[in-house]
Parts: C-alpha cells; structure tokens; sequence
C-alpha cells in the first residue's frame, strides 16, 4: 500500500510492534492473575469457604470496597510483590503469606457502625489484636501468621513486622488502602455484597436438601 521505507509504512510498522508488546505484556500479566488466584486457593481453601470469611462481605472496608474483597487484593498483591522479591533471591513462604494476608482484617464487624458501648472510633490501633484473636479460635496459626495479622497496622502497632511475610503485607494493605480511599479500586458495596452472599447461601441450602 505504501512504499517500502516511507513514513506511513514506518509508523504502521511500529504500530504492530507496540501492538505485539502489550499484547505479550497483557498475555503475561494474565498469567500471573492465574498462577497467584490457585496459589491462594490451594493454602486457603478452608479459608475462602468458611462461613465468617464470607461474611466479611457484608461490611465495608474503604470507600465502596468489602472487607472481603480488601483483603483478598491484599492476599493478591502480596503473592505478586513475592514474585518479585524472589527475582531478588528474596524468598517467602507464600502459605503463610496467604493465610496471613486473608485474615489480617479478621475482625468480623463493620467500624464504619455507631456503636456507643464499643465505639470504633480507635479502630486502627485495637483491631489487629480483634483480627487475631478472632483468627486465632478458628485456626491453627503459625507464629509468623500471628506477626502479619498483629502486625500489618504498623506504625500504629508500634512494634515493626518481625518477618518479611509480615512486611509483604504491611506494604500491600497500606498500598491497597490508598488506591480503594482514592477510588482507584471500587468494589460493589455491602448491600450488593450481602445479597449475593445471601443467595449463595439459599442456594447452599436447596442443594443440602436436595
């Protein structure tokens, strides 16, 4: 169509190159999305179905997001930043990880809720120790899924992570947080979020029956 080393063949040509780029870019990261999504299913799967971990979808964590969905993102970047500290000769032990970062906001209320008896008012600083101990009656934690969960609010913890787990995810609660305050990342809300919930449930039920 155009003539060989002209303008508008060139700028075709590097079309195409762009295009064959982020096709590769997009086809990688696709497979990244995949290979963290059965890492977590595979060390928490007990986790992921549990009837407490599901209701976190009925209480907000930041803007439109669900304490559900936060803390599954947490759990995804988490194995992400892994990947790439392991490029670093940095490694992880990624079921702890998981686990860790699935339960670091275990709390199993609303703060957003007036509650005058309780109020939530200091909810950053007391929750990771509600998170644990709520964690802590229905699992068997690790010593370094106890740090990440009472350590993942630092600096208001005071006391740093004593593990790299606990880091990974301090840094991607914190990296998370900021994008779902900004609206970067917004989530269905927990009236969305509780009627699927209640519907998975009925359903549950029909084939329990059944």
């Amino acid at each position: 169509m155009f003539p060989k080393g002209s303008r508008s063949s060139a700028i075709i040509t590097e079309r195409r190159r762009r295009s064959a780029r982020a096709a590769k870019r997009w086809q990688r990261r696709f497979e990244e999305q995949k290979r963290i999504h059965k890492e977590i299913q595979e060390a928490a799967s007990d986790i992921l179905k549990s009837r407490n971990f599901r209701s976190t979808r009925r209480h907000i964590q930041h803007g439109s997001m669900t304490v559900n969905s936060h803390c599954m993102s947490v759990a995804r970047h988490s194995v992400a930043l892994s990947y790439k500290l392991e490029k670093l000769h940095i490694r992880s032990n990624r079921r702890e990880l998981i686990r860790g970062a699935l339960l670091h906001d275990y709390f199993l209320y609303d703060w957003h809720d007036v509650d005058h008896i309780s109020p939530h008012k200091l909810h950053g600083f007391y929750h990771p120790g509600v998170a644990l101990s709520n964690a802590s009656r229905e699992y068997n934690l690790t010593d370094r899924e106890k740090d990440i969960i009472r350590k993942h609010m630092w600096p208001l913890t005071i006391v740093p992570p004593l593990c790299r787990e606990g880091w990974i995810v301090t840094a991607s609660d914190k990296w998370c947080s900021l994008l779902e305050t900004l609206h970067f990342h917004k989530g269905h809300g927990a009236v969305i979020e509780a009627a699927i919930e209640t519907a998975i449930e009925d359903e549950t039920e029909k084939h329990n029956i059944g």
